[in-house]
């Protein structure tokens, strides 16, 4: 394999299916690939990303949804984001189905890490927890200051009252108005509900997932950006105020 050079990445068309070995070889290093790249980003929605993946592979968007509710676990957060090699003469259902297969080896995986079932309620928990996280958080260094406060307010009683939650399915890159925390009436709306929502908001990075599981140990429970991009946080409203007040000055 060295002499012949290197094979393609991604699925590629040998053709013949009995050959030599020395065929089989040279055919792995010449053979053209027969796939496609489709990226999922972490946080972002299913929604949007059936939609990107219907305008890329030339899909219909109708029929992805069809499969997807007929094969998927949760309503959101069965995907794992990286980068996928789709085969050209994948069919939308079969397309949908290498998409949650692949996704659910990567979060048996995860799971596991953490002596979890992937099935689990926990786990779904816990998925839950990451999403909101990987919608709020500014970086990831980020990430386990928001999942401190999380676990701080929840343990406090109080509402998250955090924008990403809102920022689910087809509203995933919507600036939250106050009009629309005041007339969204489903789970998502960490405004109105307590605790996490029933799902998880979006699709989650290991990143997310491991700072839900580390949260730092903190006393805060209140964060806004400021100027630099970054969030200030603080345990005190009073503290919190004052900190808005500065990052819209």
């Amino acid at each position: 394999m060295r002499l012949l050079g290197q094979p393609q990445q991604g699925w590629i068309d040998i053709k013949d299916v009995n050959m030599t070995r020395i065929e089989y070889l040279y055919r792995l290093t010449t053979a053209k690939a027969v796939s496609r790249a489709v990226t999922l980003i972490p946080g972002e929605t299913t929604e949007i990303f059936l939609k990107q993946v219907a305008e890329e592979l030339s899909l219909d968007l109708g029929k992805l949804h069809q499969a997807y509710d007929l094969h998927a676990r949760l309503k959101e957060g069965n995907f794992a984001p990286e980068t996928y090699s789709i085969p050209n003469e994948f069919s939308e259902e079969q397309l949908i189905v290498h998409l949650l297969n692949e996704s659910n080896k990567k979060m048996k995986k995860m799971a596991a890490m953490y002596h979890l079932q992937s099935d689990s309620a926990k786990w779904l928990q816990i998925v839950t927890k990451a999403s909101v996280i990987q919608k709020e958080a500014a970086s990831l260094s980020d990430m386990p200051f928001v999942s401190s406060v999380i676990d701080n307010r929840i343990k406090k009683g109080m509402r998250l009252q955090m924008d990403g939650t809102l920022n689910y399915g087809e509203f995933s890159h919507q600036k939250v108005t106050a009009r629309r925390i005041r007339t969204d009436l489903s789970p998502y709306n960490t405004y109105k509900n307590k605790g996490l929502p029933e799902f998880p908001v979006c699709n989650v990075s290991e990143e997310a997932i491991d700072a839900a599981l580390n949260p730092k140990h903190t006393d805060y429970l209140y964060f806004v950006r400021g100027k630099n991009g970054e969030h200030v946080y603080s345990s005190y409203f009073s503290t919190h105020h004052q900190n808005i007040v500065n990052a819209t000055k």
